[in-house]
């Protein structure tokens, strides 16, 4: 099987924080919460935001706001309707059916692009729809918890990311990796 971290390798920059640029256009109340958004995705990038500090310091933020903003039945189609050229086309001449997209992107986003693109099977954050709360982080060491979890006896043939460290635990349990840059993919395993 192939797995893909979403943003930054098969998705042309960060589609969490385009998502919150989305709803800043309809919400522009959410301004106050741009210099910690812009913040926090910097120390993320960097690896200096931990799983605990994401947890503690950032979710209630989105928690607070995320059912006051969020249409899940139809924003996650405007906004790929928007976002869908964002998508690099060396995904396309990588696809296999076995894909697998595993990310910290939310759940009702991600649903919506990998049925576009002919994705069956994806892991990402969990937001309960009803409550707003996030019930699951799919960040750095939980996405090889969680693909364990889910996918324990399957191997996984090539990873691509575009950050080793915020992916190292996958590079290692891949049987091939590669960063990607832009376009341009490097193996490193």
């Amino acid at each position: 099987m192939n797995v893909y971290d979403f943003d930054n390798t098969i998705y042309d920059g960060e589609s969490t924080l385009d998502l919150f640029f989305f709803y800043l256009r309809r919400q522009p109340r959410l301004l106050r919460n741009l210099p910690t958004v812009l913040s926090a995705f910097a120390r993320y990038k960097r690896g200096e935001v931990t799983l605990e500090e994401m947890t503690d310091r950032y979710l209630p933020m989105v928690e607070k706001e995320i059912l006051n903003v969020c249409d899940f039945e139809n924003d996650p189609a405007v906004f790929w309707d928007a976002h869908m050229d964002k998508i690099k086309p060396l995904y396309r001449k990588l696809q296999r059916e076995d894909d697998l997209i595993i990310t910290a992107s939310p759940d009702f986003t991600i649903e919506e692009i990998c049925r576009r693109l002919g994705i069956r099977r994806y892991l990402t954050s969990v937001i309960d729809r009803e409550t707003g709360k996030i019930e699951r982080i799919n960040a750095r060491k939980n996405k090889t918890r969680f693909f364990f979890e889910q996918y324990g006896g399957e191997t996984i043939d090539n990873f691509y990311t575009d950050s080793v460290e915020n992916d190292l635990p996958l590079i290692e349990a891949a049987r091939h990796a590669f960063v990607v840059k832009g376009e341009k993919i490097i193996q490193i395993k």
